[in-house]
């Protein structure tokens, strides 16, 4: 689940600037795991906290998860509780506030995108590194349109074709950013399988590992692929994503795609024992240099 977690700092010490640009999601994480920080090193209580504030200790424990919105009184009235009167930490943090009600791109998406898939788009936006290993699809960030139809059809078979356009340019406008200047690292690993399943047949498919090849030219696109031939690996439980953040404050994200829900996972242990998976993956994929090599052999394979 997201939440928030004191690094290496004292739990006293104090965060005046945040960075801007990292999106609503993560300034409001960023936002909640300051004030759990003064907090516990005041040796407030979530009860005591939720008094002060008007509200109970779930409130307090949903706001320092970074799970709702803040407002300005009650960021106000806890900085008082907590002792924070120096009025250039206020200032920082109270503006803070407003920065995380800012709506994201993704909001005028909101006729087709869940809530559970709400917070990921979000984290993904401020994400500095994207690992992601996929056993059944090309990773969303780097499928053509025609291939994300298909994909996209799996589970919305039923749906309209405006709809399905929707979630199409939804995943569309994710892509934008890998070609903006500041885009994230994305270091994927796919599983042969998912590079030989044709869906929307051979024509889509070989359209999609072009568009591979292209992508591999990109410096902050990395491909490793896993080929049958190297039997089992690391991963035997299934894809996963892990983001991970510039700014230290905020800890790696573990994402579980799951039918109608999702699963986030940052608590440090965790995260670390899916790295240290990644890790091994990565060892047990064949290096990024030979994915261009195996890409053009299996086009060469479903040409007519």
């Amino acid at each position: 689940m997201i939440s928030s977690h004191a690094d290496d700092r004292s739990p006293g010490d104090r965060v005046v600037g945040f960075p801007s640009g990292g999106g609503p999601t993560v300034l409001r994480i960023l936002l909640g795991s300051q004030l759990r920080r003064l907090r516990i090193a005041n040796g407030i209580t979530r009860e005591e906290a939720g008094e002060a504030i008007r509200g109970s200790h779930a409130k307090i424990s949903r706001l320092e998860l970074g799970r709702v919105g803040f407002k300005a009184r009650d960021v106000a009235d806890l900085l008082t509780l907590y002792g924070v009167t120096d009025p250039v930490e206020r200032e920082a943090l109270l503006k803070l506030v407003d920065q995380a009600k800012a709506q994201g791109w993704w909001h005028k998406y909101g006729d087709v995108l869940p809530a559970w898939f709400e917070v990921y788009v979000g984290l993904e936006e401020a994400a500095h590194v994207i690992r992601s290993y996929e056993i059944q699809f090309v990773p969303g960030l780097l499928q053509t349109r025609d291939y994300a139809r298909a994909v996209i059809m799996l589970g919305h078979g039923a749906a309209s074709v405006t709809e399905i356009e929707r979630r199409i340019a939804l995943r569309a406008a994710r892509q934008e950013r890998m070609r903006r200047p500041g885009a994230p690292k994305l270091w994927a690993v796919i599983d042969e399988a998912a590079l030989r399943r044709p869906l929307g047949g051979r024509a889509v498919l070989r359209e999609q590992i072009d568009y591979l090849i292209e992508a591999i030219e990109s410096p902050n696109v990395v491909l490793q692929i896993i080929p049958f031939a190297s039997g089992g690996h690391a991963a035997a439980g299934g894809p996963f994503t892990i983001l991970r953040f510039a700014e230290p404050e905020l800890p790696d994200v573990v994402y579980m795609e799951q039918l109608t829900s999702a699963l986030y996972i940052d608590k440090r242990d965790d995260a670390e024992h899916y790295m240290h998976v990644m890790e091994q993956l990565c060892l047990e994929a064949q290096p990024p240099e030979q994915s261009r090599g195996f890409l053009e052999r299996l086009r060469d394979e479903l040409l007519p």
